[in-house]
């Protein structure tokens, strides 16, 4: 009797423990400091029971449609406008569960010492995508470059712009090669996560930067089904540390601010 319960007590630690193994959990990341600041989170992560394994994809499309299908777990790369967007055009069924940081976006050029230096007729490159490609205008609008059309919210167009005094031309390129754009226009917009992977400073080299605040918040976000399960807690509760948002705002000295 006394051999019976040792035998039901081990199965049933083994099976405890098998339990409380580390759960995996995929990350889709672009490369750069959402990748570097999910580095950080590991450790934490993995006292809490999370085995993160990071997923890197090089443009802002692949890493939603990956997480939607199943092959990710969650992902850390884009802001809530662009989810939104991504979310009516495509039917994901995707939530926000956590900011993590902003990137404020700015105007480089190779060219051009200041955005006064900016020729009439010059061409400036901003990316194609609806999000990043309006949060570009809305920069040049608040920093008086050019007028919009009234109510254009967050994805205004190229074809909204009313006023360009400059007569400007604008350009649409993949965000993901707008560094390699620097070579042929007057001015290029960059997503920070891509201006650093080119060797910019987000702080100094802007001839143009967007305020540090407004809509533009990174988000962790996983499929909605999965929204409330134990793990998505826990990951976030990892991000959402003194010492992550130390790693932040030491590592990227303010090209990259912590929001939460």
């Amino acid at each position: 009797m006394l051999f019976r319960s040792v035998l039901i007590a081990s199965t049933v630690l083994a099976a405890w423990s098998a339990s409380s193994a580390a759960e995996a959990i995929k990350i889709g990341v672009t490369p750069g400091p959402h990748a570097q600041i999910l580095e950080a989170v590991k450790p934490i992560a993995a006292k809490k029971g999370l085995d993160i394994q990071l997923i890197e994809f090089s443009d802002y499309v692949v890493p939603n449609a990956a997480l939607d299908a199943g092959e990710l777990q969650a992902n850390s790369f884009q802001n809530q406008p662009y989810l939104d967007n991504q979310k009516a055009d495509r039917g994901y069924k995707i939530e926000s569960v956590g900011l993590t940081v902003k990137f404020p976006i700015g105007v480089y050029s190779k060219k051009h010492k200041g955005w006064s230096d900016i020729p009439n007729g010059g061409t400036v490159s901003i990316p194609n995508d609806p999000t990043n490609g309006g949060r570009v205008l809305l920069l040049l609008r608040d920093k008086e470059v050019i007028k919009l059309k009234d109510g254009v919210g967050f994805k205004p167009k190229i074809s909204d712009i009313t006023e360009n005094p400059k007569k400007l031309k604008f350009i649409e390129i993949d965000a993901a090669q707008s560094p390699r754009a620097l070579d042929d226009v007057d001015a290029a917009a960059i997503n920070t996560n891509y201006a650093t992977q080119a060797g910019l400073d987000p702080v100094k080299d802007p001839i143009l930067r967007e305020d540090p605040k407004g809509p533009y918040v990174n988000l962790i976000a996983v499929r909605a089904a999965d929204k409330d399960k134990p793990w998505v807690k826990a990951l976030v509760e990892s991000y959402h540390t003194p010492e992550v948002k130390e790693f932040v705002l030491t590592k990227f000295k303010g090209a990259v601010l912590p929001s939460w």
